[in-house]
């Protein structure tokens, strides 16, 4: 996939959602996964920026995709500022269980969710 500097609009992009979407909502409740994973596992290594497009635009969706998550590779809440409220994303996080302290996941690598390890 080429490399964009703008968000995806074209149905090509429409179809990346879509698998982006149906691995997010595999994402158990209580763990969460990055950007770059779910862009590796879908074919799309290096589209981790695109897969931060797809989760900004969920909630524009019909389904609910878990977008809280998703977090970058260092547990930080980088997304946090699509949420209704900056605070959203973290609330949602910890309604599940999961410590987020100065905008990062505790113990991020326990509860990484590797969906080529998890998705056999």
């Amino acid at each position: 996939m080429k490399k964009r500097s703008s968000t995806p609009t074209g149905a090509e992009d429409e179809d990346f959602f879509g698998r982006v979407y149906s691995v997010v909502r595999l994402i158990p409740s209580g763990r969460v996964t990055s950007y770059g994973a779910i862009a590796r596992y879908i074919g799309a290594p290096g589209a981790a920026r695109t897969v931060g497009w797809a989760m900004n635009a969920s909630r524009k969706g019909d389904d609910f995709v878990p977008a809280h998550r998703v977090v970058n590779r260092n547990g930080l809440l980088t997304g946090k500022h699509h949420f209704r409220h900056p605070g959203m994303m973290q609330e949602l996080l910890e309604s599940e269980g999961i410590k987020v302290e100065d905008d990062r996941v505790t113990d991020f690598k326990k509860l990484f969710w590797d969906p080529y390890k998890e998705l056999v």
